[in-house]
């Protein structure tokens, strides 16, 4: 490409045809005129001024036609009709007054009444024969007519043949009615139907000396060409269940009933249409994200590319097909129905099926991201606008800009451009779709060149020294071992229980991986072979799953970045095989959008999960557990993937993360209170104080919650409820289901610890925290507070224990109190992680995290009487500058501190990734000077006889 394409280079850029030139560039306008007026120039002037200050409504289309109960009088005024709306939007497109919406708005209205009108006309005529068809129970029953493609999502084109489909509800027979009395034969709802079909068909496409109306195309029917031409929702059923194929859910997206009741009331005629769409929707959308689907349509939407080249060489119509083409309409469509058959139905805000509407849902839904969803869309409209002049030459369905010069010359004309300025725009446009086509989906098959032993992808033991030669050759050590390994794979019963063709792409994908295709960009923590190793473990885990390793084959950049993954850490390793779900992250746009700017703002999160939750039945509580795990382990990994690619600084991933609790905590308890038997009002009284990380917004991927729940309700059985509530809610937070986990809740913060109840009052909590009978707090649990805050649930609630919170650490406290307390609280838990290794423990050592965090709270309840904004939860690193500006320690010291401290939740970051589980220990010498700087400052606090540790 020679030039980048900007949004402005897809408008006009020379004035567009004034009403007097139109005939000059379509051939059909000017011949219709003719046709209508011959040479009466006036005639011709009038009708053309009405026609292009017309704006086609539904109203007055329906108008044209009101009335009219013949056949033959309505086969006449419909034809004349569409001669009337094409002429008036040929005129008012090309002249610059019609955009593309209401150019296709009006074919897609004019569609949907002559069909409405069509089959409302000699159903009628039919009933007069036969009656009218009844269920089983004599409910009246009506044609049912699905619109595909683009009368579907209601996006027709000028010239576009109509996909429709034929169905009815349910199977029965005619008899007579008040209005139908008089029966000649009793026939069955079937025939009945087929009768009316044969009649509604070429009522539309039949050609008479006043044109058409619409070319129907009923192909897309079950069966094709060799199906009923009227088929009953029992046999769609059937068919979509055990033959419906991959491109049939593509083309079933935007199926859409486009006619209305004829014999039937409108409430029986919606069920008889919900019937119908209660159908389709599992088929088009399933429950799990199947990517499986995209590789056969992948390989379909290869062929036609090859085939439309081959057509024109062949017809030697050298030019370009501005809809089947490299990087033409029918990718951009492809890239946006790809993304909704995967996840719509997950997410029931993409089924959308209009394009544009879908590309927006796309982008709003942070799916793809805004930027390429804004240009896709605006280059959509710049072809489908093409598509359209293309169209009005002749009235053809034609998209083969061809290598005339002067049909290009009255395209480019009709479109405002020169034709060199068109042919630029249009080859920037189609190579930048076919760039964003190529990213997502993998055009050809990585064909390994190597000579692998017979008998391997079986797991037969005698392929190991072969196998361990094809290790060795790529540059593997420890070949035996990973030649076990494989071999204990490709033995897995899961993979014996798959289709041929799944298996073989198992093959694939072991092959790709050891000859370093798709091979992860940085391997920077791990050797090739432990890589290996985890790369096979998640094989393990997705062997029985085809889908995902379908995706791990089609799109090259998620298999990149599944290895980036692996080679992070054992934590991002494990998570994975836990969660495999969450391959799907890895080819997600959003992962670009994330980074230490992005807004700390889960509001649109949990509107977007309670919508989701909306579409589960209430009682289903496994499912909508699934899903709120599902939903916060996807932005969970999302944040990762972000902090792996360096966008995000350790802070702001603890930002992050915490938001990411407090919103799924609303969330859940939302959820759980639904389920609380004897619950009284709608809302809870209810709220959750975060203490520890979370609390202190310096929340880690596997960190646990702590957490205290506090109410205020004068219910008679208020204590009750909220302690069924509060059981129900650590229930729902910790249990383990077919998803996974949420968190680890550790309760032990709340009044009187593990011997106290689970929930408080806020009196209750109140009072123990102000301790005045000498039952209450101890000094530590005020130290607690220091990290405290509201999290989730009542804000009123919140609000209340803020100021009990302030209050306590407002206290006047005797200095040497206090400092033997906080000493001896930091003696205890130095001791509980005693360190007998050379090494410098980054957490619990002298000089480590817990005295800069011990130095921060001793100074905060000690000296928050005297200075109030030392409340104020900001974090150890903020308010190590707050205590410097209040003069309570050196402004220098508390920026080295600082800068330490930040230091040290890096490493102990990074070290969490790969040993979740082991204390951060590192050489002593690597931090002594750090260490230093830390004990200086704890000298100086605590005085320099009060060493940590002794």
């Amino acid at each position: 490409m020679s030039a980048a394409l900007q949004s402005s280079d897809l408008f006009p850029k020379v004035p567009r045809v004034s009403l007097s030139e139109v005939p000059e560039v379509s051939a059909y306008f000017k011949n219709t005129l003719r046709a209508m007026f011959g040479e009466d120039e006036d005639k011709v002037r009038s009708y053309v001024q009405e026609i292009t200050q017309m704006s086609w409504t539904p109203e007055k289309m329906r108008e044209r036609l009101a009335g009219i109960e013949d056949g033959e009088q309505l086969k006449s005024a419909m034809r004349r009709l569409r001669r009337d709306v094409m002429m008036s939007l040929v005129a008012r497109d090309i002249s610059g007054l019609a955009n593309l919406e209401e150019v296709v708005t009006s074919m897609s209205d004019l569609a949907e009444i002559t069909i409405d009108r069509t089959v409302s006309v000699y159903a009628k005529e039919l009933a007069k024969r036969f009656g009218v068809p009844r269920s089983e129970t004599g409910v009246p029953q009506d044609l049912i007519v699905i619109g595909m493609g683009k009368l579907g999502g209601r996006e027709l084109n000028v010239s576009s043949d109509i996909d429709l489909i034929f169905f009815y509800d349910c199977d029965g027979e005619c008899g007579p009615t008040a209005e139908y009395p008089n029966v000649r034969k009793i026939i069955s709802n079937q025939e009945f139907y087929e009768r009316l079909a044969k009649k509604v068909i070429p009522a539309l496409s039949e050609i008479t000396w006043e044109g058409f109306v619409f070319r129907v195309d009923m192909r897309l029917r079950p069966n094709g060409d060799s199906g009923p031409i009227v088929g009953s929702s029992d046999m769609l059923e059937e068919y979509l269940m055990t033959q419906g194929r991959d491109w049939e859910r593509f083309a079933w997206l935007k199926g859409r009933v486009v006619n209305g009741p004829v014999f039937a009331s409108e409430e029986d005629f919606n069920i008889q249409k919900k019937n119908i769409n209660d159908i389709v929707r599992p088929f088009v959308y399933r429950k799990y994200l199947d990517f499986g689907a995209i590789s056969s349509l992948t390989d379909l939407h290869a062929k036609i590319r090859l085939s439309t080249q081959k057509r024109a060489l062949e017809s030697l119509k050298e030019g370009q097909n501005i809809k089947l083409g490299r990087g033409g309409i029918r990718e951009i469509e492809f890239i946006a129905q790809t993304f909704q058959v995967i996840r719509g139905g997950r997410n029931p805000f993409l089924r959308e099926r209009s394009t544009l509407k879908a590309l927006q849902a796309l982008a709003s839904e942070n799916i793809l991201a805004k930027d390429k969803a804004e240009m896709l869309s605006k280059i959509y409209v710049f072809l489908r606008n093409m598509e359209h002049a293309l169209q009005y030459e002749n009235d053809q369905q034609t998209q083969l800009f061809a290598a005339d010069p002067e049909h290009r010359t009255r395209i480019a004309k009709m479109l405002g451009f020169t034709v060199e300025d068109l042919q630029k725009q249009l080859e920037l446009s189609t190579e930048y779709v076919a760039a964003r086509f190529d990213e997502i989906f993998q055009t050809k098959e990585e064909v390994s060149e190597e000579d692998w032993p017979l008998g391997w992808e079986n797991g037969a033991p005698g392929a190991l020294p072969g196998l361990a030669k094809v290790l060795e050759r790529n540059g593997f050590k420890e070949t035996e071992e990973l030649g076990q390994l494989i071999l204990n794979l490709m033995s897995l019963r899961a993979l014996k229980l798959i289709n041929a063709g799944a298996r073989q792409r198992m093959i694939t994908l072991v092959k790709n991986t050891v000859e370093g295709k798709n091979k992860p960009e940085h391997l920077k923590l791990i050797s090739r072979e432990e890589l290996l190793r985890r790369y096979i473990k998640f094989y393990e885990v997705i062997a029985g799953r085809p889908t995902y390793v379908s995706l791990l084959l089609q799109y090259p950049l998620a298999a990149k970045r599944l290895g980036d993954v692996l080679g992070s850490g054992k934590w991002a390793a494990e998570y994975l095989n836990r969660h495999p779900l969450l391959l799907d992250e890895l080819w997600d746009e959003r992962l670009s959008q994330i980074d230490d700017y992005t807004p700390v703002d889960f509001s649109f999160y949990i509107e977007r999960t309670r919508a989701r939750l909306a579409d589960i039945p209430e009682d289903d509580q496994e499912t909508r557990m699934n899903l709120i795990r599902e939903v916060h382990h996807a932005r969970l990994f999302r944040l990762f993937l972000a902090d792996m690619a360096g966008r995000l600084t350790v802070e702001r991933l603890a930002d992050q993360l915490s938001a990411l609790a407090d919103a799924t905590l609303e969330i859940v308890m939302e959820e759980v209170w639904k389920t609380v038997p004897g619950r009284h009002i709608e809302r809870p009284k209810f709220a959750i104080v975060a203490y520890g990380k979370l609390g202190g917004k310096e929340l880690a991927y596997a960190s646990d919650l702590d957490l205290v729940f506090l109410f205020e309700d004068d219910a008679q059985d208020a204590e009750k409820i909220y302690m069924r509530f509060a059981r129900r809610l650590i229930n729902w937070l910790t249990a383990t289901t077919g998803s996974g986990v949420l968190f680890d809740v550790d309760m032990r913060l709340r009044p009187n610890g593990e011997s106290g109840m689970l929930v408080s009052s806020v009196d209750s909590f109140e009072k123990y925290q102000k301790n005045e009978d000498g039952t209450g707090a101890w000094l530590w649990e005020h130290q607690a507070l220091t990290r405290a805050r509201y999290a989730a649930g009542d804000r009123d609630i919140g609000d209340k224990f803020e100021k009990i919170r302030i209050e306590i650490l407002r206290r006047e406290r005797n200095a040497g109190e206090t400092k033997a307390e906080v000493l001896k609280m930091r003696q205890r838990m130095h001791d509980g992680h005693p360190n007998k290794t050379e090494l410098f423990d980054v957490k619990h050592d002298e000089g480590g995290m817990v005295d800069v965090e011990f130095i921060v709270q001793y100074l905060v309840l000690q000296y928050s009487s005297k200075f109030p904004q030392l409340v104020n939860n900001f974090g150890n690193i903020k308010m190590l500058e707050m205590v410097s500006d209040a003069g309570l320690i050196p402004k220098d010291l508390a920026f080295e501190v600082s800068a330490i401290y930040r230091k040290y939740r890096r490493i102990q970051h990074e070290f969490r990734l790969n040993s979740p589980s082991v204390p951060v220990r590192v050489p002593k010498e690597e931090f002594a000077e750090e260490a230093q700087k830390v004990r200086a400052l704890w000298s100086l606090v605590f005085g320099p006889s009060e060493g940590q540790g002794t």
